[in-house]
């Protein structure tokens, strides 16, 4: 059987994947798989091993870039996705598509359910919200994780950077008044295998068909997230600096992020039985991984 995994030269989440060293993961990326060259698409389908399943982490995810390169952002977030979803409607491929939090404003006070309707407020957000509603209107049979805050120990990422700022300076300022999820990346790759097997040993239930909310468990500021992220490290040696909450105004981007974006995840639980671990805890395995190296 042949599960493949769109996104697989240099996406932290398919890095993830192949920490897993699964044999029946295939990996296609830029340029043999680019969603900017329609043509590249087919071709997936058409080798010596029809997939069995389809996971796309294939994703533009410069927030603020999208803001000035909006045709890019929706072609790589929503049109590549809505072609890809009815070419696996065609052949009759199951789909898994990671998505965003950003398809939320952060203004309901509480966690977001699956329910509530998507309001985002940048190009980023909206071209993923799109995105989500063009593959389930292709291929009703596709499973959307809508996943948060994505850090590892590998690529470029929030923890990774504060780990590197903490070395080279005595203090840091960091965000304290946006809330959400951090999820490591290598616990997302391990919820979707169990999506993956479970639809391999009992086949598609339709049932499954839809979105759900895929993230760490327990919520966090950034202040939080690099505060604990720079405990871990000061426990291998690395001098802890002084790190200071700031407010989002103090550090002004060209896109706006969601002021509390947490989700909620009962659904993924109930239906696959499924639930992230601790943040925390993953977050000390990414730093001590780190610091093996």
């Amino acid at each position: 059987m042949t599960i493949l995994v769109i996104g697989g030269k240099n996406g932290q989440l398919a890095e993830s994947f192949k920490l897993l060293n699964d044999d029946r993961l295939v990996f296609v990326g830029r340029p043999e798989f680019d969603f900017t060259q329609p043509d590249t698409l087919k071709s997936v389908f058409q080798g010596d091993q029809k997939p069995e399943l389809i996971i796309n982490t294939a994703a533009w995810t410069a927030v603020d870039a999208a803001e000035t390169n909006q045709e890019d952002a929706y072609l790589v977030n929503r049109d590549g996705p809505a072609q890809l979803a009815k070419l696996c409607a065609v052949y009759d491929v199951p789909l898994i598509h990671v998505s965003t939090d950003y398809v939320f404003s952060g203004d309901k006070g509480s966690p977001y359910t699956e329910t509530d309707p998507v309001s985002p407020e940048t190009v980023y957000g909206a071209s993923k919200a799109e995105g989500e509603q063009a593959i389930l209107a292709a291929q009703p049979n596709s499973v959307i994780l809508r996943t948060a805050w994505v850090y590892s120990a590998h690529n470029k990422n929030f923890v990774l950077t504060m780990i590197n700022a903490g070395a080279k300076n005595p203090a840091l300022k960091v965000v304290g008044d946006q809330h959400g999820n951090p999820t490591c990346s290598d616990d997302l790759a391990w919820a979707i295998m169990q999506i993956a097997d479970r639809y391999l040993k009992e086949g598609w239930n339709s049932e499954w068909n839809g979105i759900y909310h895929a993230v760490g468990t327990g919520d966090a500021t950034w202040y939080e997230l690099a505060t604990e992220a720079l405990q871990q490290a000061a426990l291998y040696g690395q001098k802890m600096p002084e790190v200071s909450a700031i407010k989002t105004e103090d550090w002004p981007t060209p896109a706006k992020r969601p002021q509390d974006s947490r989700l909620n995840t009962d659904k993924l639980y109930q239906i696959f039985n499924v639930r992230l671990p601790k943040w925390q805890d993953s977050v000390a395995k990414v730093v001590k991984t780190v610091f093996s190296a």
